[in-house]
């Protein structure tokens, strides 16, 4: 049997006085019905002793039973329908102040009694008259937070002067002249602000999600780019470790070669001179035996055969010629250099332009010191002389007439680089200057002035800017400029980004103020020159 089945017999089960379903029912002579603790409890705080129903009247305290049939059927109620049916409580809900455990989910709470109700103990206040006219209220744990401290008032008002909850007496009284507007208007103010303020919240984590796979990208970007190092480098390394070891092999063969010749003309003359030795040996021997000889004849006859003996090979002539070793191995690495000379000073030259990379700075053009035709972009990273000369206020900072503009950032001690895109220019001028340069007239650009700079003019003439432009010739048209500056050191480089060129250097610079970079992207020139330079990113690729 189902609870919604025991819904109407429910009904009839509950005490009138402690709402509940009965505990030891007992049957007044009128016909209702009560536990019996609640009644005795209700007679002895009165006086007089009456049905609290009815209010049938009783002279005299009753001997009250127990109804073995009344209590039979609460005890199958509890145990089939009762409190077997109750919801388990999740956590923030709130449990029915009536029922006994386990207790039922709240409903309602009523600001009157100051008490929680689930659907059936709320019944009373449904439908009986006196209990209909209570504060009903959202289920809440904290009743008495929900009324006025000082007027014990259910708080129904907001005063937005104190902002703070009142009840209905507080304007009356203690908050007269203030601004005080119904609870739940307040309430949908502030759904509303907590409504643009989710908003702003999941913008937030938006923004911080896109940040993460930016990073994550670049995190890959920059992963691939080292496997892809880490594999030339090996490749790299590779070849020239197989080089050497050929190159090592054939000089050890060769010098063998060498030897095993001199060896084996050296072995053919000793094979000669040993049997040269063997028929002198012979000769000698018979020499001797012929002058021990008492015959005369025979002495004579050979003698003549003996004299006959053809002379041996003359060998005070005959040289062996030892092989010359010498400079040999000086001759292989000579040729080495030859193959890997070029490729290790490129290798070096990465290297460099990786160390001063790692000194990048972030740069952009200040618009308050640039000349009144030189127009920038928004975001402050690209420059290009206009035509049309801009009606700007001459500030102190600004130049003229000469079309330069410094950066925005200053720098006085340590290490710092950027670069510059100066591809598609046929005249540009890139470095850094002192804080106190002039900058109204034409002043040469010097390091005795405060300018450390190099430039292009006429579309393949480059200089470093030394007192006097000093010629420099790159092995190509850098269209990557960057800057490297040891504000300590007292040092200037500037470099071809893409080839990793060094282009110049100024040393022994004596820094004492702030250094700006600084720039001058040249004249239109009739649109030959209306690239602009572009301040990228270090390692980022090239901006048009």
């Amino acid at each position: 049997m189902s609870a919604a089945s025991f819904l109407l017999t429910e009904q009839q089960l509950l005490c009138g006085i402690c709402l509940d379903v009965f505990t030891d029912p007992v049957t007044l002579p009128c016909g209702h019905n009560f536990c019996k603790s609640c009644i005795t409890q209700n007679w002895d705080t009165n006086i007089q002793c009456e049905c609290p129903s009815c209010k049938y009247p009783f002279y005299r305290k009753l001997d009250l039973h127990v109804n073995k049939f009344i209590s039979e059927m609460a005890a199958q109620f509890r145990l089939l329908a009762g409190r077997s049916a109750a919801t388990e409580l999740k956590p923030g809900e709130v449990p029915c102040d009536v029922c006994t455990e386990p207790k039922s989910k709240a409903l309602k709470s009523c600001l009157v009694c100051l008490a929680s109700y689930c659907e059936t103990h709320l019944e009373p206040h449904l439908s009986a008259t006196p209990l209909k006219r209570h504060h009903l209220s959202e289920p809440s744990d904290d009743l008495k937070g929900r009324m006025c401290g000082v007027h014990d008032k259910p708080l129904e008002l907001f005063c937005e002067t104190d902002q703070t909850c009142v009840c209905m007496l507080c304007p009356l009284l203690d908050h007269k002249s203030h601004k005080v507007v119904p609870l739940k208007e307040q309430i949908e103010r502030k759904k509303s602000d907590l409504g643009r303020r989710e908003a702003d919240i999941h913008r937030m984590i938006q923004e911080r999600r896109s940040k993460i796979q930016e990073i994550k990208y670049l995190v890959k970007r920059s992963k691939d780019s080292a496997d892809k190092e880490m594999t030339d480098g090996v490749q790299m390394f590779s070849t020239m470790i197989q080089t050497l070891e050929q190159t090592q092999e054939e000089l050890i063969r060769t010098i063998e070669e060498k030897q095993k010749t001199m060896e084996d003309e050296a072995g053919g003359h000793i094979q000669e001179l040993e049997r040269e030795i063997s028929v002198l040996l012979r000769k000698r021997a018979d020499s001797e035996s012929l002058l021990r000889s008492k015959d005369s004849l025979h002495f004579l006859q050979a003698f003549s055969s003996f004299t006959a003996f053809e002379a041996p090979k003359d060998w005070s002539e005959v040289r062996v010629k030892a092989p010359s070793f010498e400079g040999m191995v000086k001759a292989v690495v000579q040729q080495m250099e030859e193959t890997f000379g070029p490729d290790m000073k490129e290798l070096l030259r990465q290297v460099e332009l990786i160390r001063v990379q790692q000194a990048a700075v972030e740069v952009t053009f200040d618009a308050d010191s640039a000349h009144p035709a030189l127009v920038l972009s928004g975001d402050g990273k690209k420059v290009h002389h206009d035509t049309v000369k801009r009606k700007l206020q001459d500030s102190a900072e600004r130049f003229n007439p000469s079309c330069c503009v410094l950066g925005s950032q200053s720098f006085s001690s340590g290490k710092f680089y950027f670069e510059v895109g100066v591809k598609g220019k046929s005249r540009w001028t890139v470095g850094v200057a002192k804080q106190s340069i002039k900058r109204k007239g034409v002043i040469p650009l010097s390091p005795e002035n405060g300018h450390w700079t190099l430039w292009l003019k006429n579309g393949d003439e480059y200089a470093a800017l030394v007192g006097s432009p000093l010629p420099l010739s790159p092995g190509s048209a850098p269209e990557k400029v960057g800057v490297f500056v040891d504000y300590d050191d007292g040092l200037v480089s500037f470099y071809d980004v893409d080839t990793a060129e060094l282009l110049y250097t100024f040393t022994a610079c004596d820094f004492t103020e702030k250094l700006y970079p600084f720039f001058s992207p040249g004249l239109n020139n009739d649109g030959v020159n209306s690239a602009p330079l572009v301040i990228t990113p270090v390692g980022g690729p090239d901006a048009s």
